[in-house]
């Protein structure tokens, strides 16, 4: 079975770098979840993580236990080290050479296109680095900040999916874009 190659450490594209997560990420990671109250929720998760659950990894185990995370970097301003976010692939499916994306951005940061470039820089690595012939995002169709960024990026919005998950007890209607391998160039 495929599986992801070493994950380079960092990438950049000159403005967005993306690294492995680091232990000194989860203050910034704490904030985030305490600056955008509902984050958890689009996310999927039933609350936030709390201080005593993260550790290297933690943030990750947490939405792990959701979605199943394969590769979660974490998103930095370029010359920075301080945590801006976090990227990561969920729902690898091999046999057919696709996997969903999903990420988040402290509140602070969002709208100066450090979305956009994690995204491009992900998708890249992965299409490049990988088998994967297509990825894709799946996020409430009411969530123009990810439905903006990711159509920036490069993805095309393909519809949407009624009653597609189950969160909190009720069935969530979602959009779903896609980036496949013949879309990027270089």
């Amino acid at each position: 079975m495929p599986s992801f190659p070493d994950l380079p450490e960092p990438i950049s594209d000159g403005s967005v770098t993306l690294r492995l997560g680091a232990e000194r990420d989860i203050p910034e990671i704490l904030i985030a979840y305490q600056d955008d109250r509902r984050m958890h929720e689009r996310l999927g998760l039933e609350r936030p993580p709390s201080g005593a659950e993260l550790g290297l990894g933690a943030e990750r185990a947490a939405i792990e236990r959701t979605a199943g995370i394969h590769v979660a970097m974490t998103v930095l301003e370029t010359g920075s080290d301080v945590c801006r976010g976090r990227i990561y692939t969920t729902e690898v499916e091999w046999r057919h050479d696709r996997a969903e994306l999903g990420m988040w951005l402290a509140p602070q940061v969002r709208g100066r296109g450090l979305g956009v470039g994690a995204l491009k820089l992900m998708s890249s690595w992965l299409l490049h680095n990988t088998s994967l012939e297509r990825l894709q995002l799946v996020t409430e169709p009411d969530n123009e900040p990810m439905l903006s960024t990711a159509r920036a990026a490069g993805y095309v919005h393909e519809g949407l999916l009624r009653g597609y998950t189950l969160e909190r007890g009720r069935r969530v209607d979602c959009a779903i874009l896609s980036l496949l391998r013949s879309d990027v160039r270089g």
